[in-house]
């Protein structure tokens, strides 16, 4: 069976769009992959954060994951920080990179952009990502558009590495959804949805209230054409609510319109509200049992020891590739 891997920072509430870019195809992958579904809590002090507030999200994050439908009983979830491999691993990988593919980094430059002082950690965590993802041998890794550049990076580090060192890492392939991948800003179809824009009627957080939802909809922007058809590069807001749509219903692009033809946006937006609506209200109440929980804690602590169970075989290996610590004689 071939094991993916996928991480999600814990900075805030989760979009539909990390929903539909990554948890949703999480629970279609588990019964078919070994999964490993990391909260990458280190990942989010690359910029400050408040402690109460990282820990809150922390839980929340993973909530949201058992609530979105993934099943322990199948798939490993876990915190970052709890699995000391992973820096490690990447410390030992940032051996490995080079200053100026860090800096190449499309994420790098727009977060470091215009700014006084930039975290070291901003620059170095492609590596920590490289290391989250290489010890689990993982062979698929699925991600939306903007974290394709950290993945080429991940392979070729792991490619340098076997051939300095010794052939241990498998080089993971990229998945991305063929529709879903980048869901868009209901405010600005140019730019991705975000948990962090600071236009609230941009985005709808998975745990919005129903009339929340329906506002943040009905303003969502579109054209002055009106008509429901799909074309992202002339058309991207009417595109990008039609993306949102056959996300939640299931239902193909080509029948959404068809079955709005010679329909205004008034109908379709109201109809595509309730369709979302009815996709987040079972997640809704799932996550709002889990909360507090102790069946919460319990699926965590038992993630972390499968976690390091599997991370430290792989330090193991890669200490002794690169000759660090001692062998120890035997009596």
């Amino acid at each position: 069976m071939k094991t993916i891997f996928s991480g999600i920072q814990p900075s805030g509430t989760l979009t539909i769009g990390n929903y539909i870019g990554a948890m949703k195809q999480f629970v279609e992958l588990q019964d078919d992959y070994q999964c490993y579904f990391c909260i990458v809590d280190e990942h989010a002090i690359t910029v400050p954060q408040d402690r109460l507030k990282l820990r809150e999200n922390i839980r929340s994050l993973a909530a949201l994951y058992l609530a979105s439908g993934i099943n322990p009983e199948k798939s490993v979830l876990f915190i970052q920080s709890e699995v000391s491999a992973h820096t490690q691993l990447g410390w030992m990988l940032q051996c490995v990179a080079y200053i100026g593919e860090l800096e190449r980094m499309t994420q790098f430059k727009d977060k470091s952009k215009g700014k006084e002082a930039v975290s070291a950690g901003l620059l170095t965590y492609p590596p920590l990502m490289a290391a989250d993802i290489l010890l689990y041998n993982t062979d698929i890794v699925p991600v939306g558009n903007d974290q394709k550049q950290h993945l080429e990076l991940t392979r070729d580090l792991a490619e340098r590495f076997n051939r300095k060192y010794n052939d241990i890492f498998t080089i993971p392939e990229v998945r991305m959804p063929k529709v879903g991948a980048r869901i868009m800003s209901l405010q600005n179809p140019t730019k991705k949805m975000s948990k962090s824009d600071e236009n609230n009627k941009a985005s709808i957080f998975i745990l919005d209230d129903e009339k929340t939802v329906e506002k943040k909809i009905k303003s969502a922007v579109t054209d002055s054409v009106g008509t429901i058809k799909y074309d992202p590069e002339n058309r991207p807001g009417i595109s990008n609510l039609i993306t949102i749509y056959t996300s939640f219903s299931d239902e193909t692009i080509e029948s959404i319109e068809a079955k709005y033809e010679g329909k205004g946006y008034g109908a379709f937006k109201e109809d595509l509200a309730n369709v979302v609506i009815e996709g987040l209200s079972p997640i809704q109440e799932r996550y709002y049992e889990l909360i507090n929980s102790n069946e919460l804690d319990e699926v965590l602590d038992h993630g972390a020891e499968q976690a390091n169970f599997q991370a430290m075989k792989m330090i193991r290996k890669a200490k002794k590739a690169m000759g660090l610590g001692r062998v120890k004689k035997r009596k």
